[in-house]
């Protein structure tokens, strides 16, 4: 009897119990504390899912058009900046300010001021002594649209940069790339404004027509294309998903052609840069002999001999129809020895592109020479050499082994 009273009791208690915990489970403030809990404990949850997931494909298709988007501003670039030299307007700005200069001379005080200033260095003493102050105009526009376009280049790598930084769109490698695509950015403006320099000297000894050096000329060409060629392949290999082709000697030895062929076209138009600078253009206006020989007599007139190869307009001339020459031969063996290969369709477009655009500058350097170097058509070749550029990476990205 007594043990049956002590059972009856405990389970009473027991069940008060779980009925306490009902009912104080049933209060507001703890359903609301456990739904925020909750609630706090999901959004974590999604964030660092999120945050495992990024960069992913989507961000990397991001990255590679903005890349894209700004080799074209390169290419703006390289191209204006032809048209600058090629219409003797480098020289019309004989300072550099990195803000100051955005705004260009309002006033009539203003521009004869600017005007004024022109007039103290040798280009405007030798050859512009007769120029007026609305012909001074327009090369100072030519000049300062150039190095706007320069200042617009920059911002167009450096803010998204640290946007997309912020945004943990880059994976660790392609953050070494991008800072080195900035500071890129950031060295070819002073070496711009290092080469201008260079036209602005007094040089008492020297018998020429005030002008850049070609050395100078050339490594100012040669940076913005690295920076173009950089810009562009890292753009294509995040947009362009490389082919599963099968590694076989052939596809290795064609893989190797292309990259010899790529190295030849962009050394052709770095050659330009010294054709450019020297006006190595105007000295034999005949092809494909120079004058009335195949080897003209001065080729080698400086000495000592290594000095011709970049300080005499005959030899730089020569070079340069060699290196176009043996760039077309290596486009022509390229095509023709992919041809006897099983790839994929846009390889082949790739390639047959290359080929077509390779004949098509030849032919436009060559009219160039004929007709003693007339601005537009001079621009249209030199922007030729950049789309022959652009074509040698397609191809080398469409060639490129599958990562590991």
């Amino acid at each position: 009897m007594l043990l049956s009273s002590v059972r009856t009791a405990i389970f009473c208690s027991c069940k008060s119990a779980g009925k306490g915990f009902q009912h104080s489970s049933r209060s507001p403030q703890l359903r609301h504390w456990l739904v925020k809990r909750g609630q706090s404990s999901i959004t974590a949850e999604a964030g660092a899912s999120s945050a495992a997931t990024v960069p992913n494909a989507a961000t990397n298709r991001i990255l590679g058009r903005w890349l894209l988007g700004c080799s074209g501003l390169v290419v703006g670039a390289v191209v204006l900046g032809g048209v600058t030299r090629l219409t003797e307007a480098g020289l019309s700005m004989v300072d550099w300010h990195l803000v100051r200069e955005m705004r260009p001379p309002q006033s009539q005080v203003e521009w004869e001021a600017e005007f004024s200033k022109y007039q103290q260095f040798p280009e405007f003493k030798v050859m512009n002594h007769d120029m007026t102050l609305p012909e001074f105009k327009f090369i100072f526009y030519m000049e300062w649209g150039h190095r706007m376009w320069g200042r617009l280049v920059g911002l167009a790598y450096i803010l998204p940069t640290a946007y997309f930084w912020r945004k943990g769109y880059f994976s660790r490698s392609m953050k070494g790339k991008v800072l080195g695509l900035c500071g890129f950015v950031f060295f070819q403006g002073l070496l711009g404004w290092y080469m201008v320099k260079s036209g602005l000297e007094e040089k008492p000894e020297s018998h020429d027509i005030p002008r850049v050096s070609q050395y100078r000329l050339s490594a100012h060409l040669g940076s913005a294309l690295l920076l173009y060629c950089a810009s562009l392949w890292t753009g294509l290999t995040l947009l362009l998903p490389a082919h599963k082709l099968v590694e076989t000697n052939r596809l290795m030895q064609l893989r190797r052609f292309a990259k010899g062929t790529g190295g030849l076209v962009f050394l052709t138009a770095l050659s330009g840069a010294f054709v450019a600078g020297l006006d190595a253009g105007l000295v034999y206006n005949s092809f494909p002999k120079m004058g009335d020989r195949w080897i003209p007599d001065d080729l080698l007139a400086f000495s000592p001999t290594l000095k011709n190869i970049f300080e005499n307009p005959t030899t730089v001339q020569f070079d340069h129809r060699i290196l176009a020459i043996s760039s077309l031969t290596a486009v022509t063996g390229l095509y023709l020895f992919s041809r006897r290969m099983m790839l994929p369709r846009r390889a082949k477009v790739a390639i047959s592109l290359l080929t077509a655009m390779a004949y098509g500058q030849v032919a436009l350097g060559i009219s160039t020479l004929l007709l003693y170097v007339p601005t537009p058509l001079a621009a249209t070749h030199q922007s030729g050499s950049v789309a022959l550029l652009s074509l040698a990476i397609w191809v080398l990205a469409e060639l490129r082994k599958m990562p590991k």
